[in-house]
């Protein structure tokens, strides 16, 4: 334990350096959550009614689905150093699966915040005026960190599991998906009745419905600890069932 962290920090590193050096994947990144703020905004914003202005109504959406993108390309790198032999390497160094594993998710935190900053900066550009106060700021940054980690992990254990980075590229679709199906964009109440149970309690909409609340000052009742409980059950079975999926691919 006490030669993890040191380890950890070391494989994040790599993982930042190794996103640097990708230019194509980290531009996409970047660029993608700006360009769907711009979409959602100025193309379906006018014909959406959500009771505010769409801009302060999108904004969380935006966000979580810009962190399940970049959440989502941790598979993708998971399964790329098992298939180029790297994990061997490592284990040959004595460094064990859960230094590796954080590596790429604390390196998925960071990449999450860069891209976060620039869709806030744009936000206020076009007109985002949240009113949170400084505590509702530090909850809404805490559930989202705890949201990117915890799709973090479940991305990492989906490496695990694919057998090539095309198969692992799949999951960002499915991540990319599911934000839609929540209150990310409209109101669940203007769904179909058979959609709305499903939209109203996956883990998407607490945590949408939790940030919203928090920048806009608003009451959020018992939803920000029902969205930190799917982000606790998703981080803590995505990284036991990582330990063991690792040890059986890296024999």
């Amino acid at each position: 334990m006490s030669e993890a962290a040191p380890h950890a920090l070391v494989m994040t590193a790599r993982s930042l350096r190794l996103s640097r050096r990708n230019t194509d994947a980290l531009i996409t990144g970047l660029a993608l959550p700006v360009m769907l703020l711009l979409i959602f905004v100025y193309f379906f914003g006018g014909s959406i009614n959500t009771g505010t202005e769409y801009v302060t109504y999108v904004v969380p959406g935006v966000l979580l689905l810009c962190a399940g993108f970049g959440s989502a390309n941790t598979a993708i790198a998971v399964t790329e150093d098992l298939k180029g032999g790297i994990i061997d390497r490592f284990r040959s160094l004595d460094v064990g699966g859960v230094p590796i594993l954080a590596g790429h998710v604390i390196a998925s935190a960071v990449r999450n915040a860069i891209a976060t900053t620039l869709v806030l900066g744009l936000a206020f550009a076009i007109g985002f005026r949240p009113t949170a106060t400084p505590a509702g700021w530090l909850a809404a940054a805490g559930i989202l960190l705890a949201f990117i980690l915890a799709l973090s992990w479940l991305s990492a254990m989906v490496g695990l599991l694919a057998t090539s980075p095309e198969a692992a590229g799949g999951f960002t679709f499915f991540v990319s998906f599911l934000p839609y199906p929540s209150s990310a964009f409209v109101r669940t109440d203007t769904m179909p009745g058979w959609l709305q149970p499903f939209a109203d309690n996956q883990p998407v909409t607490p945590v949408i419905d939790s940030l919203r609340g928090l920048l806009l000052n608003e009451p959020t009742g018992s939803t920000p600890w029902v969205a930190l409980a799917w982000c606790a059950a998703i981080l803590g079975g995505s990284a036991a069932l990582s330990g063991t999926l690792f040890r059986r691919r890296s024999r």
